[in-house]
């Protein structure tokens, strides 16, 4: 069986270092930890931020759980390991910050491990970040690209593409025929060579924070009024749309037996639904739309 514990303690260590950096950028509230055990076997430790200065929740988990048998959820598409015990270990989080300029974002990096008989059978790496912009702003896209890109490029000229398109692709609500956001990042079933993939879930593991801390830096003050407050909480209501209808992550939790309120960190503190709704022609809402689709950002706006 490959070795878990260096990817343990690694996604262990990058939970610290993320609570850090944004305590420090909230500049108000800091992370309650909540420790959990799962019946099934394993457990983890939530963190919450809620109602900062910046953040009205900042939530981000570690896990390490195992177990007997796989959930339905994936075993699907690998009837080979339905019969498997398993292990599983990684990092999740979902930002909502208070100011409406400021955007969502999500990172997970994980590491799957399936065992028969004392001998690995499967085992992969998965992750990403992607960000959710209300007021979408080009220089915040394109540096989060571009802090994609740049991090990719050691691992293959063509990755960033792959996996940008892959997050594209996942993150895409069928039903309302737009994106999640603006993209990033999206990979798994990485299996190709244990010691390049660890490194490239490093990788991307240290490069949220780039990505996030400057924009961060650009919008948390910006000046905003009840207009502006009142479609952010519209636009949650895709988040929440997204994570119930088809995130696998929150699909694979609850059907393993997770902790749910550990798995359901991720819905915003507050959100509202409208009927029917539909922004005004040439209105700051209205340019959101444009960003809902794939689209090549290094390309356009580079």
């Amino acid at each position: 069986m490959e070795d878990i514990d260096p990817i343990r303690n690694y996604l262990a260590d990058l939970q610290d270092r993320i609570c850090v950096a944004i305590e420090a950028a909230d500049g108000q509230s800091r992370f309650t930890e909540d420790l959990w055990s799962r019946p099934g076997g394993g457990g983890g430790r939530t963190r919450i931020l809620s109602e900062g200065a910046v953040f009205e929740r900042a939530g981000i988990g570690f896990s390490d759980v195992h177990g007997q048998q796989l959930p339905p959820s994936a075993t699907t598409a690998r009837p080979g390991l339905i019969d498997a015990s398993w292990r599983a270990v990684g990092v999740s989080l979902v930002f909502h910050p208070r100011n409406p300029y400021l955007p969502t974002t999500h990172a997970n990096v994980r590491y799957f491990q399936a065992v028969r008989d004392g001998k690995t059978v499967a085992w992969w790496f998965g992750g990403g970040f992607d960000l959710t912009p209300f007021y979408p702003f080009d220089e915040d896209i394109l540096h989060w690209h571009r802090v994609a890109h740049d991090l990719s490029q050691p691992f293959g000229a063509d990755r960033y593409i792959a996996y940008k398109r892959w997050c594209d692709d996942y993150f895409y609500l069928a039903h309302r025929g737009e994106t999640r956001g603006v993209g990033g990042l999206f990979f798994d079933d990485l299996q190709s060579d244990f010691t390049t993939d660890f490194a490239y879930l490093r990788a991307v593991g240290d490069g949220f924070l780039t990505a996030y801390l400057p924009i961060i830096g650009r919008r948390k003050d910006m000046p905003y009024g009840e207009r502006e407050r009142e479609f952010q909480l519209y636009r949650r209501g895709r988040y929440v749309e997204f994570n119930l209808v088809y995130d696998r992550g929150t699909l694979f939790g609850l059907q393993s037996g997770g902790r749910t309120e550990s798995i359901l960190m991720s819905m915003p503190p507050r959100v509202r639904w409208e009927y029917c709704y539909s922004p005004e022609p040439d209105s700051a809402e209205s340019r959101l739309y444009d960003y809902l689709r794939p689209r090549d950002w290094l390309q356009e706006l580079g």
